[in-house]
């Protein structure tokens, strides 16, 4: 055994589920290389070591550069990578599975090509929003409104409390300067909810782009995932942002939100929501593991639903 920080390449068993890792690491201006199963990043001040398998996502901000060979332990590990523009306006995201298995996806299509379902799972996520809310009973149009209410009455709370002014969400992403500090701090904080969700979302094998509130987007599940908790992490840090002036808004922005997703536990509750949205029965959730997973592969019939997969099928067979 050599003193090297890292260790041998290990296996997805081994792997830490994704509820295990740190939630996420933000990188600028600095080489990324590898030694052995660490991630190595370089900058003026020096060379630090970072175990792959304990991160769910890297941010890389501008002067970020990456090696091949890092880019080949970050897609073994499970690690998402998350390209982000100055100040973290613009958002640019790929992630791994740490499943081989499909069951979470094939239900996900299941449930957003089906109406009745796709509208059940739209408000089990506003009941995850607004806890202690029966919205059973309530059209699609009726939820919409329900949450244009809550939302503002949110945004009314913190800008009383803290004093900043709230003149609605207004951003550029091709001059992040031009927007007021919340704003400011409401792009540097949602960025990094995105991140956990896309980091998340990957390692359950779903797809970031089957969403149920949001469609049409290449990230719409992202998008579904993080509104569940702005109200609880990126909205408050804001305001407290925008009411404090510190040096580095953005930097310290992502600070705090990573303080407040480790407080309160989101990456768990991340992999906890999923699961309840895409499962219809109650309780059935926890039945459900497909981190590490290595389903077997088969093909598809439409007959028997599946056959076996790596054998040669006589023509008699099927007559």
């Amino acid at each position: 055994m050599t003193d090297i920080p890292g260790m041998e390449k290990p296996s997805i068993h081994t792997l830490p589920q994704i509820r295990d890792r740190i939630t996420f690491l933000y990188l600028e201006r600095c080489k990324l290389s590898r030694e052995d199963s660490a991630i190595t990043v370089t900058d003026e001040e020096g060379v630090i070591h970072i175990p792959a398998a304990a991160i769910s996502v890297l941010l890389l901000g501008p002067g970020t550069d990456i090696t091949h060979r890092a880019m080949e332990l970050i897609g073994d590990a499970g690690v998402s990578i998350v390209w982000v523009g100055e100040h973290g306006v613009r958002y640019y995201a790929g992630g791994n599975a740490l499943t081989h298995s499909s069951r979470l996806l094939i239900k996900q299509a299941q449930l957003v090509t089906n109406q009745r379902k796709h509208l059940d799972v739209v408000k089990k996520m506003y009941m995850l929003r607004f806890a202690g809310e029966d919205v059973t009973h309530l059209t699609l149009q009726q939820l919409r409104g329900r949450e244009g209410s809550r939302m503002r009455a949110v945004y009314r709370k913190y800008s009383t409390e803290t004093g900043v002014p709230w003149n609605g969400r207004s951003y550029d992403p091709e001059d992040f300067s031009a927007g007021d500090p919340v704003n400011q701090a409401l792009s540097a904080g949602n960025v990094c909810l995105y991140g956990l969700a896309h980091a998340v979302i990957c390692a359950l094998g779903c797809s970031p782009g089957l969403g149920f509130v949001h469609i049409g987007h290449e990230l719409s599940f992202v998008y579904d995932v993080a509104d569940l908790y702005k109200t609880e992490i990126t909205i408050p840090i804001a305001f407290q942002m925008a009411a404090t002036h510190p040096e580095d808004l953005p930097a310290q922005t992502r600070r705090l939100v990573r303080d407040a997703m480790v407080e309160k536990h989101i990456l768990e509750r991340m992999v906890k929501d999923i699961k309840y949205l895409l499962t219809e029965m109650e309780g059935a959730s926890e039945a459900i593991d497909t981190e590490g997973d290595r389903e077997p592969l088969y093909l598809w019939d439409n007959q028997a639903g599946k056959v076996a997969y790596g054998k040669s099928y006589k023509e008699e067979q099927w007559l």
